[in-house]
């Protein structure tokens, strides 16, 4: 993916998002073709000259200072992950790209996993790949290994899966989520090819993906609550907190509870009478993948 494009695409977003009158009424008049700040405006707030932020707009600049981009982060008011976002995209490439080392999920956090049986719980790894998930996890969401390893990601299932469509009745918030939690990734990873294969594949495959990914949100969530639309017990609200692997900062465990007293613990309770034996693994699964 190229790094320079996201870049600019993502500062031009995040400029036309700003309202002038936001910024102080009367501070910046004339009549606009376009919504948002003029360059020359939000390097003003920025404190850097016009032909220097338009080359950084433009994905031009070169070794760009933390001190700049924070500059620039406050004067478009980015929030903590997309501060951390546009330095990502405005670090130099590396003059050596070395393959990423394959995502392997540890005994202990596999262990981990297992003892978390009364709830669903699945470890996520980089392009939202679903590594490792208990017999919970897999009964709730999605029959994981039952799907072609390849189809084990997350994205995949939110935009291309008919069900998991279904399971969400908040859908819209959770296709953004994921696409939000995707740009994030590339700007980690933008020289990962199997992340821009994803992508491509994706937008030739959704138009709520391609809408999604052309806003260049990003924002990853650690907590909060999420509503399902089980096909069998029906709706039910479970609490999640997003726990990082200690030795991988791309490696996430989602763990969900029912907010005590709901009747969320009962559903739980039937859900896990759902459960059935999981479809043995293949024996040639790559070893990102193996659970």
């Amino acid at each position: 993916m190229d790094r320079a494009q996201q870049l600019s695409e993502f500062l031009k977003t995040r400029r036309a998002r700003l309202l002038p009158e936001d910024l102080g009424a009367g501070r910046f008049g004339g009549q606009r073709r376009v919504p948002g700040l003029r360059r020359e405006e939000l390097a003003l707030l920025a404190g850097v000259s016009v032909d220097y932020y338009t080359r950084l707009e433009q994905g031009r600049a070169r070794n760009v200072s933390p001190d700049v981009l924070d500059a620039v982060a406050g004067a478009l008011r980015l929030d903590a992950d997309e501060r951390t976002h546009l330095h990502n995209l405005a670090k130099p490439p590396s003059a050596r790209k070395r393959p990423a080392r394959p995502q392997n999920v540890g005994p202990e956090m596999r262990q981990a996993l297992q003892a978390l049986a009364a709830v669903p719980a699945y470890i996520i790894g980089r392009r939202l790949d679903i590594l490792a998930w208990n017999d919970l996890a897999r009964t709730l969401i999605a029959d994981f290994s039952a799907l072609p390893v390849a189809e084990r990601n997350m994205a995949r299932l939110v935009f291309l899966d008919d069900a998991t469509r279904d399971l969400y009745p908040d859908w819209e918030t959770k296709a953004r989520d994921t696409v939000s939690n995707l740009r994030l990734d590339a700007g980690r990873h933008p020289d990962d090819p199997r992340l821009a294969t994803l992508v491509g594949e994706l937008s030739l495959s959704s138009a709520d993906f391609r809408r999604l990914w052309a806003d260049h949100n990003v924002h990853g969530k650690t907590r909060g609550r999420k509503r399902f639309n089980h096909p069998q017990l029906g709706e039910l609200a479970l609490d999640y907190v997003a726990m990082r692997a200690p030795d991988d900062p791309d490696m996430t465990m989602m763990i969900y509870s029912a907010p005590p007293g709901s009747e969320a613990v009962t559903t739980l309770q039937l859900l896990a009478g759902l459960t059935t034996p999981p479809v043995p693994e293949t024996a040639n699964a790559p070893a990102e993948y193996a659970r």
